[in-house]
């Protein structure tokens, strides 16, 4: 039996010839889903990729190092935004009104944390709820991973159109990232995300699914295309309501990564300052041109899996991504990586943040002889799997967002009857010593 891999802490610097590669890793795994965004939007990626990094960086200093996370493209906002710029009278631009807006939003409810506290948080979410909402986290996004592996059936559930090239593509990529980490040795071990992203590519090429078009179009140096934004208050009351998934998205996230790091992350550094790093990045992005962002999936994933949760190697992603902003054929040749590649290596990683909310009912030691719990985390995870969708406005609200609010709608509810005292269940303790 090998020796479990050792952790590198949070804290902890990372030699340089290590430190580079690991951090290439995590730059590599949210490249695809963070320049997805601003693709869908019809925005240049150029200016994403420079303030997420920057975005991330801030969010480095304002925790002050303590809180490993990596600031992408908020897929909360393509909703309304689509709904915004279907509409005549409105650009991008007044969607970047929004976004300011919506940055100030969680400004403020970061200082109201400052002040009043978190262990409201127990109260609205009980870990019976929070587990199921991270484990959410994964499993709504397991579904865009299959589709790049290219292994779901079409819309009349054929399978006919599958192409067994990106299949194979998908199957290599994934093996190896499951058995690198386990049979690779040393640091090999470390960067298997890398390595399987790497082989994967090189698959890909032999079978001739890279697309080298935009490598050869694309600038050597290109500037970002800065944009300013427009305010516009109906604009804007289209786009605040996604600000609710945000800031819930935020909480589960640190949550998860408190689990996997091994400290509480929610008292030190403070959701208050995680949070407020997060709202003054996506103001500055609605600045700037940019999009929104948010605490990322990918990165916490391969924290996950490679046991490395140092903010030196999430500062270095940072800082590759600031610089590929600048390279416009690095840049390309980057977005050149075939989508069963990212398939591969997301449907590992997106499993990870699944498990790691099961996890925290078992480390919680959530105790489901009490009717309460089994309740609410059977609850929560339906309303999160089932469809089930609501809409506020404009926006609307289904998967984990609305897990998180039948979640704290039930929280609440059962903290009043415990202060009246009337459960059938108050013998039973929530945990299980």
């Amino acid at each position: 039996m090998s020796k479990e891999r050792r952790i590198i802490q949070v804290d902890e610097r990372v030699p340089l010839g290590k430190g580079i590669p690991l951090s290439i890793q995590h730059t590599f795994a949210m490249f695809s889903a963070s320049v997805l965004v601003p693709w869908l939007f019809g925005i240049n990626p150029a200016i994403v990729l420079l303030m997420n990094g920057i975005g991330t960086l801030i969010f480095i200093f304002i925790t002050k190092g303590r809180s490993p996370a990596y600031l992408g493209s908020s897929f909360a906002f393509l909703s309304p935004t689509f709904l915004l710029l279907s509409k005549e009278q409105f650009g991008y631009q007044y969607a970047l009104g929004g976004f300011v807006v919506t940055g100030l939003i969680f400004i403020a409810v970061a200082i109201l944390i400052k002040f009043v506290g978190t262990d409201w948080i127990d109260i609205l979410i009980p870990p019976a709820a929070m587990g199921p909402i991270v484990a959410l986290i994964g499993l709504e996004l397991a579904g865009s991973a299959a589709s790049n592996g290219g292994i779901l059936p079409d819309e009349k559930g054929s399978f006919a159109n599958i192409d067994p090239k990106v299949v194979l593509v998908f199957l290599i990529t994934l093996l190896l990232a499951v058995f690198g980490q386990v049979l690779f040795r040393g640091f090999a071990a470390a960067i298997a995300i890398l390595i399987a992203i790497i082989a994967g590519y090189c698959v890909s090429l032999a079978f001739g699914l890279v697309d080298f078009s935009g490598v050869s179009d694309a600038s050597i140096f290109a500037v970002p295309n800065f944009m300013f934004p427009k305010f516009s208050l109906q604009a804007i009351l289209i786009i605040i309501p996604a600000s609710l998934v945000v800031i819930s998205e935020h909480i589960g996230h640190q949550v998860v990564t408190s689990e996997i790091v091994g400290r509480d992350l929610l008292k030190d550094p403070g959701l208050h300052r995680s949070l407020i790093s997060d709202g003054i990045s996506t103001t500055l992005s609605g600045l700037c041109g940019s999009v929104p962002t948010t605490t990322y999936g990918e990165n916490i994933g391969v924290m996950a899996v490679t046991r490395v949760y140092s903010v030196w190697v999430i500062g270095g992603a940072a800082c590759f991504s600031i610089l590929l902003a600048w390279f416009g054929k690095a840049s390309a040749l980057i977005q050149s990586i075939p989508a069963p590649v990212m398939g591969g290596v997301s449907f590992l990683l997106y499993g990870m943040i699944a498990a790691s909310g099961l996890r925290l009912l078992v480390d919680g030691r959530v105790n489901y002889a009490k009717a309460r719990n089994l309740a609410m985390s059977s609850v929560v995870f339906v309303t999160g799997l089932s469809g089930a969708a609501i809409k506020i406005g404009e926006v609307q609200l289904t998967g984990m967002c609305l897990a998180t609010l039948v979640g704290i709608a039930m929280g609440i509810c059962f903290y009043i009857i415990d202060k009246f005292h009337i459960a059938n269940d108050e013998d039973e303790p929530d945990t299980i010593d």
